[in-house]
């Protein structure tokens, strides 16, 4: 199917047969292996599974490959993982942790060029032409968001006003006076400019954008909906993440069907978090990539703890890549209550069902005796906050019993004032988790 004039396409490799696809799939991941087989962690790794590039027959012998962990790339802190000479190293990257020491990433002239190439795609994807304006508002360091999507903008042949993160009123001064089509940033950062823009007497949806691009942290269907509402904007989803590239691995086209996964660069796999054995295409698991064309830090069958499902069904757009769901939550963040699992972005989902609720929110969990208890702290939009203990009593059973209906577990709810939780320009933070001991149930593998 030939793309339409709205899904434009940056390069013909979308489009591959799927036949096709997976000849040039098996070709360079056996590439791939020889590259990373160079490194002493995997040589050891594919000693130990007696598997060499020339035993990788079909794509289904990929699985003979053991899994690679984010421990073990601290376990080769800087970098262990360096499949060429520092001397080609063009720049590295770091990993966004809040805690310890980054995870490092390298990239050669090559590298680089080819994730500016994959950073591009998302973006006409996604409707970004050469005449556009782009205003991005993500950190620029070692975070691979910001210079990642600076790259594919320039590569694509948009302006570009890199604003960086913080100082919201600013940000808001620089988008009424620039005036530019797209903004890129987290989708909770969007939502915060918006706030801003509102309080400081504007109307946010006079700030003349007409998309955005946004990534860095999971969200829901439903804050697409309320970044678009604020913002009147076109909100477009995409997904990568440091270990494996940065952003680039994924993004929507028009149809919005799911991100597609650059499959000519990266092979996908979808497993039970617990079991590790494949799930069906269409049940959420846990993502796992292999990359296929990295040279400086080739990374293998790489477990990135975030939890979507694969769609391979035609896409009206033309493109013949598998589409991931948007991420749901993360195995690892995933917190269990009183024997149940719960996800932030479930809790988000509730909130954004409530008129007055604002999607700023705060979990808190301990476990004062035997039982867990869970807070949910939670702001109320302006024009919603009221002393009148009535309507807020109202408010938080409307609350409470949004929350139930999709977690099945009852939360303590409380409501505070409107910025009282406090905003970021990078990933919000959600859950606080003060129990000592992990609660029953198991822990992903």
């Amino acid at each position: 199917m030939a793309p339409s004039a709205e899904n434009r396409v940056w390069d013909p490799a979308e489009l591959l047969p799927r036949a096709r696809l997976a000849e040039l799939q098996l070709e360079r991941l056996r590439a791939s292996v020889s590259r990373a087989g160079v490194t002493p962690f995997y040589d050891g790794v594919l000693s130990r599974a007696g598997v060499a590039p020339g035993d990788l027959r079909t794509l289904d012998d990929l699985r003979r490959i053991p899994f690679t962990t984010k421990d073990d790339l601290r376990a080769h802190y800087p970098l262990g993982l360096l499949a060429v000479p520092r001397a080609e190293v063009a720049r590295i990257h770091g990993s966004s942790g809040t805690t310890g020491k980054p995870t490092f990433v390298a990239y050669t002239h090559g590298d680089l060029e080819r994730w500016s190439g994959l950073c591009a795609r998302f973006l006409v994807a996604g409707g970004l032409r050469p005449d556009h304006l782009v205003h991005v508002a993500f950190g620029y360091g070692l975070f691979t968001g910001g210079f990642g999507l600076h790259q594919g903008i320039e590569r694509v042949g948009a302006g570009i006003v890199p604003v960086a993160g913080g100082n919201t009123p600013r940000q808001v001064m620089l988008l009424r006076d620039l005036r530019p089509d797209v903004l890129v940033c987290t989708p909770s950062y969007a939502l915060h400019i918006a706030e801003v823009a509102r309080a400081d007497g504007g109307d946010p949806r006079e700030l003349g954008l007409a998309f955005g691009h946004f990534g860095g942290e999971p969200w829901t269907e439903e804050m697409r909906f309320e970044i678009e509402r604020e913002l009147g904007i076109r909100a477009f989803n995409n997904y990568g993440l440091s270990e494996v590239i940065g952003p680039g691995v994924s993004g929507e086209c028009a149809a919005r069907t799911g991100m597609h996964v650059a499959e000519d660069h990266f092979l996908v796999e979808c497993v039970d978090p617990w079991t590790l054995e494949p799930v069906a295409d269409g049940e959420v698991g846990e993502l796992v990539f292999t990359s296929l064309t990295k040279e400086a830090m080739p990374i293998l069958r790489y477990r990135t703890r975030d939890l979507a499902a694969l769609d391979r069904s035609p896409c009206p757009c033309g493109r013949t890549g598998a589409r991931m769901s948007r991420v749901v939550g993360r195995s690892d963040d995933m917190f269990i209550v009183r024997g149940v699992n719960v996800f932030p972005s479930q809790i988000e989902e509730a909130l954004l069902r409530v008129e007055g609720a604002a999607p700023h929110y705060v979990i808190e969990i301990a476990r004062p005796g035997t039982l867990d208890e869970a807070v949910v702290r939670v702001e109320i939009r302006p024009g919603d906050f009221s002393d009148e203990m009535r309507h807020m009593v109202a408010l938080r059973d409307r609350i409470d019993h949004e929350i139930h209906s999709i977690t099945g577990i009852r939360m303590t709810v409380e409501l505070v004032a409107p910025s009282a939780l406090g905003r970021s320009e990078g990933k919000a933070r959600r859950v606080i988790d003060h129990r000592r001991a992990g609660v029953p149930g198991r822990d992903p593998a």
